[in-house]
């Protein structure tokens, strides 16, 4: 089992006059998901406005804790309480850094090199406002202590904000749209003079 964070990514499109009811069931699993251990964090992300599937996000600390809320019996008296209100269901399940560079309609990810172009331009901001505001007194510390301090404040700062705040920025960059297939010329009638 993945000892790495893992990001579950569930795709509901409301049934018809469920719309409201739905995103109040939502928002119901967001809720019942914190009390569980090993979760990292969720979101509901509406849809745009000519759409109705909307997508929940849900991370734990790891395959095995994610397994443990999945199978738990509240999920499954939430999912029951909404069978009615959503129609074609999916899952997509990522681990690792892979949730920040994919997600459930285009699960292919960039290219490293992109990956890594999106992460920096999110690092490189983050950790100079830090060494900025903090940097005369972080000098003062010998090189364990400050490295392993300034690693704790901002791999969660990165991992939950500006990580995916670049990634999304960057969508278009990182997922371009796939170039339209060339059609050929139109061919000549054969005359019927």
């Amino acid at each position: 089992m993945s000892t790495s964070p893992v990001t579950l990514m569930v795709a509901r499109r409301a049934a018809e006059g469920h719309y409201q009811e739905l995103i109040a069931w939502l928002h119901e699993g967001e809720h019942l998901a914190t009390d569980f251990p090993g979760y990292l964090g969720s979101g509901v992300l509406a849809p745009p406005p000519d759409d109705d599937e909307f997508q929940i996000i849900f991370r734990f600390a790891d395959e095995a804790t994610l397994h443990a809320w999945e199978h738990s019996a509240s999920r499954q008296s939430w999912l029951q309480r909404g069978s009615g209100l959503f129609a074609q269901p999916h899952e997509h399940r990522v681990a690792g850094t892979n949730g920040w560079f994919g997600n459930v309609p285009h699960p292919s990810h960039p290219p490293r090199w992109k990956q890594s172009v999106a992460v920096w331009l999110a690092f490189f901001p983050v950790n100079l406002t830090f060494n900025f505001l903090l940097g005369h007194w972080l000098n003062e510390m010998s090189l364990v202590p400050r490295i392993m301090l300034s690693t704790l404040v901002l791999t969660p700062i990165m991992v939950f904000w500006f990580i995916p705040l670049s990634t999304r920025l960057l969508a278009g960059w990182l997922h371009p749209a796939p170039k339209p297939a060339a059609v050929p010329p139109a061919q000549a009638a054969p005359s019927t003079r």
